[in-house]
């Protein structure tokens, strides 16, 4: 019988609807439950896509044995982290806290006052079970004392919760600063930072090319086409469909931790498109895998309803890439005689790269034969499509779907594809309309129903939707959203904010995070926001000194560990340009080569507006004039323009002479 998890949004909680355990959303209710029964809350936080979340379901959550433990001592509530992400910033702060690490399946045991006492992460089930019972007997025996140390352990975390670094401007001795420090970090042979497990650096690749762009850094360069270069070439990324993986749990990009997330795929073609605008060897391999991943996203992640899935799962019937590892015998059986020559094209060994002597498909280099080539994988790919597939999370997340918004229109505006940009212009409907609810941004919606979760920080960076087609409604919209957060999410300090509202749902504390992970923190996108604001409105003083102070909250974090603060140098490099703003005015059909070029070689951070002259609501074509009757591109920094230009190639004259 299900549970009542039946009845929710989240495909993470519904995955769980059947288990044996008597499990609850996380509600008021559920915690009033633990102290009239007088036990300890269990609380599990994970996500659909989650390898490790599936396995600890498997083993401990549909055994029932280990649910009667559960059911009989606690009041399990679980959690989908990317549904709740300020639940689970709260409860991973404890975690890591305690244990020095964190990660998902999150597991966590707290008092019904929602205070915790022991965190950890996955547990195989004799392990878990005896932690249940030691729990269990702990808490019968002496819950005064677990308690009493749970409340100085809340104490304590909320207090980290208000600690600032001091501040600190970033401006450009800052990021070179940055860049050599990140250069310096840099793995010069297959590229990205750090050891195993080894992230795609999605934000510091934009920071670097954007970097490049302004100051001509060749290291800066090198290490976006290396690390891009390894990358795009390692099974990391999907050499038959497109798309990238979460991480790789080598230093070499082979073998990938398989789920394929929204937001990763997002900012990396991004990265990539831009790339592909930058002349150099890397620069054929950055167009191809923006291309292929601008079509996984629109064929595997698109919604009904215009939006966009958070992700593939990393599971296959409960095996981890049982649907992308290949042997060479499965080579041979959908190859026949090209099977050798695949093998070694794609480092297919008859030992394994993977696991149980099956290999992820890598591509060290191009193949001799494009036109095999590409027979060879339309073959492959139509063979694994017949495979069993991962499941699909098909929420639509406010913030990620921002994030690809952004990256298809900037891609597809790159790239000359303006399909990618037709195709998103459903997506910001569907967010300004449905997402936005009374004037407030909720977290997600599924098959067209908004969930009941209230959007934190980075659900507000809705500047995006207004560059992907320049609509002047979406820009007052946008701006309201903008306003709105700064009157309900800012701190004390000075260009600090909480990632939560001032009106949310009161936790153990506000969580408040600076530092960029896998996505831009709230406030840096925040930031960039206001940032291009600054640019777009009557009163651009107002947003442009709410950025630089923004900025300035993550200066220390910027120059200290530049890992850790991608986005915030992504932005600070536009703010130190600027940012640049093209303004295209004229006629719709006579400005659009115009508009077009201007999209394609803008630097990085570029505000490109086009419209008629004095266009109402778009404060960036006042006063711009037609020139001779001709439209017109107007390239400002700042307060500062130069004179109007009406050809493609004169606009590419007057934004070199932008240092």
């Amino acid at each position: 019988m299900p549970n009542r998890l039946a009845g929710a949004t989240s495909p993470y909680l519904l995955q769980h609807a059947d288990n044996p355990v008597d499990w609850w959303e996380w509600s008021d209710e559920a915690f009033e439950e633990a102290a009239r029964r007088d036990v300890p809350v269990l609380l599990s936080v994970g996500y659909a896509a989650c390898h490790w979340c599936h396995v600890m379901a498997h083993e401990s959550f549909e055994d029932r044995a280990t649910a009667e433990q559960i059911n009989s001592g606690f009041v399990a509530v679980k959690v989908d982290r990317e549904e709740r992400p300020d639940i689970d910033a709260v409860y991973m702060g404890a975690t890591q806290a305690m244990t020095g690490q964190g990660g998902w399946p999150m597991t966590c045991f707290l008092t019904p006052a929602g205070e915790p006492f022991h965190c950890g992460t996955y547990y195989p089930t004799p392990q878990f079970r005896r932690l249940l019972a030691a729990v269990t007997e702990t808490w019968r025996d002496d819950a005064a004392r677990v308690r009493s140390g749970a409340g100085q352990i809340a104490a304590r975390l909320a207090d980290n919760a208000t600690a600032v670094l001091p501040p600190a401007g970033i401006d450009a001795d800052a990021l070179e600063e940055a860049v050599r420090t990140l250069t310096g970090e840099f793995d010069p042979v297959h590229g990205g930072f750090g050891g195993a497990p080894k992230f795609p650096p999605s934000m510091i690749l934009e920071f670097l090319l954007r970097h490049h762009e302004r100051t001509g850094s060749a290291d800066a360069l090198r290490t976006v086409e290396v690390t891009a270069g390894r990358m795009a070439r390692g099974g990391l990324y999907d050499q038959l469909a497109g798309g990238f993986a979460r991480y790789s749990v080598d230093d070499r990009w082979v073998v990938p931790h398989f789920e394929k997330m929204l937001y990763d795929n997002a900012l990396l073609l991004r990265a990539y498109a831009h790339l592909a605008r930058v002349p150099g060897p890397q620069q054929p391999l950055a167009r191809r895998v923006a291309e292929e991943t601008a079509a996984f996203l629109l064929r595997d992640l698109r919604t009904p309803e215009g939006g966009f899935a958070s992700a593939l799962d990393a599971d296959t019937d409960g095996v981890e890439g049982l649907t992308y590892a290949w042997t060479p015998a499965q080579l041979a059986e959908v190859l026949g005689g090209d099977a050798g020559w695949a093998a070694e094209l794609l480092v297919v060994t008859a030992s394994g790269t993977f696991e149980h002597g099956s290999s992820t498909l890598q591509l060290p280099v191009d193949a001799d034969d494009l036109a095999r080539w590409d027979r060879v994988r339309a073959a492959l790919l139509a063979a694994r499509n017949r495979r069993p597939q991962p499941a699909r999370d098909d929420k639509v997340v406010t913030a990620w779907n921002g994030m690809a918004v952004l990256a298809l229109a900037e891609a597809g505006a790159a790239l000359g594809r303006p399909d990618w940009v037709a195709a998103v212009d459903a997506t910001a409907d569907l967010l300004l309309e449905r997402h936005v609810v009374d004037g407030r941004v909720r977290r997600s919606s599924r098959d067209g129903v908004v969930g009941a979760a209230a959007g934190v920080l980075d659900d507000h960076a809705l500047l995006a939707l207004h560059q992907a087609t320049g609509a002047a409604t979406r820009l007052d919209q946008a701006v309201e959203i903008l306003d709105l957060t700064l009157a309900r999410f800012a701190a004390d300090d000075p260009g600090s904010f909480f990632d939560t509202a001032d009106d949310a749902e009161a936790l153990l504390h506000r969580p408040r995070e600076i530092t960029d992970n896998a996505t831009p923190s709230g406030a840096a996108a925040l930031a960039g926001a206001l940032l291009t604001a600054s640019v777009l409105v009557d009163d651009p003083q107002r947003y442009r000194e709410a950025a630089e102070e923004a900025l300035r909250s993550a200066g220390t974090l910027a120059r200290r560990f530049p890992r850790f603060a991608g986005h915030w140098l992504t932005v600070a490099e536009a703010a130190v340009r600027g940012p640049l703003q093209v303004a295209v005015v004229g006629p719709e059909p006579e400005r659009a080569a115009l508009v077009a070029h201007a999209r394609a070689i803008a630097p990085g951070g570029t505000v490109v507006v086009a419209g008629d002259p004095d266009a109402p609501g778009v404060p960036l074509l006042a006063h711009r004039p037609l020139v001779g009757g001709a439209s017109a591109a107007y390239v400002c920094r700042g307060f500062v323009c130069d004179r109007p230009v009406t050809t493609p190639e004169e606009l590419t004259a007057v934004l070199g002479l932008h240092p």
